[in-house]
């Protein structure tokens, strides 16, 4: 069952709450304000917070402040009453997740409780199902679709999201590599693009994709995209169809001659954001691997 607890300095109040939370199948915990409620939640901390806002010492609205910062994740419904009103629209832009009034606190409470509820029942499923993930693998294959690349990056995006793979700055990272890599795929693979027709700063590089594009050999030409996420690491490798290159021919991207040109940047993004890049001897197939970040080191 769940545990809320209850901060209010009125005993009536908190016995009343405290009844209709058991009624809705929870466990009632209580403080008299929000310094007892802080106190409490750091030596035990509760599945819900439910708060009164006018209060000695720390009130409800100083108590949302805080517990944002330090429990982001720990929802807290208010128990609002006539005067308080103004508050309590602070109190939910600070981070609150809703809010009964005390006028019609049997009506309201359930509810509120009941949904704040799911969403932690959906989250420790979530969090389950993360225990048991053992490896999710996909395969896709694509063309010059508009948008197929972002819809694909956005895709993996969510599904490391959910497995609790990374925080959002280094999946921003991994899937500005995941672009850098895709667009070699695209337009130096299957389109057999050069990277200097960029460095003119003309249309040509544009131009000459969109005609080979409607041409054949170019225009039957896919990429094959392989993802496999496992607790330890995230691996992903691309093939496209076309010719191939000599990979040691690469430049060097960490050269300052070679920094600020089209040719290097892609290259540089990759081995910067990720932990491994390496091609395959007809370069036509690049294979990236993250390690999760509390695994670092990990990656082979």
């Amino acid at each position: 069952m769940s545990r809320v607890l209850i901060v209010d300095d009125s005993a009536l109040d908190r016995q009343i709450a405290g009844t209709w939370v058991q009624k809705a199948g929870c466990i009632p915990l209580y403080a008299v304000d929000g310094q007892e409620a802080l106190d409490k939640i750091r030596q035990d901390r509760p599945d819900i917070v439910l708060t009164d806002l006018n209060m000695p010492k720390i009130d409800g609205l100083a108590l949302v402040k805080s517990l944002n910062v330090s429990h982001p994740a720990l929802p807290i419904i208010l128990m609002t009453a006539y005067g308080s009103e103004q508050i309590a629209v602070e109190a939910l832009q600070a981070g609150a997740s809703s809010y009964v009034p005390k006028a019609n606190f049997r009506e309201n409470l359930q509810q509120a409780l009941q949904t704040v509820i799911s969403v932690i029942s959906a989250e420790q499923q979530r969090e389950l199902v993360r225990q048991f993930h053992q490896t999710t693998e996909c395969r896709f294959i694509l063309g010059y679709e508009p948008g197929g690349s972002q819809a694909l990056i956005s895709f993996i995006g969510e599904s490391m999201t959910r497995l609790g793979f990374c925080d959002n700055s280094t999946l921003l990272r991994i899937s500005t590599a995941l672009a850098e890599a895709l667009i070699n795929a695209t337009d130096h693979g299957n389109l057999e693009l050069d990277s200097k027709l960029r460095e003119g700063g003309n249309n040509d590089y544009h131009q000459l994709g969109q005609e080979r594009m409607r041409k054949h050999p170019y225009r039957d030409r896919r990429v094959h995209v392989t993802v496999n996420l496992s607790p330890s690491d995230a691996r992903f490798v691309i093939r496209d169809e076309g010719p191939g290159f000599d990979p040691s021919t690469l430049p060097d991207p960490t050269d300052p001659e070679n920094l600020l040109r089209p040719s290097g940047r892609g290259v540089m993004l990759m081995r910067s954001f990720l932990d491994h890049v390496s091609y395959s001897a007809s370069g036509n197939e690049v294979t990236l691997v993250k390690s999760r970040p509390d695994l670092a080191g990990h990656c082979s």
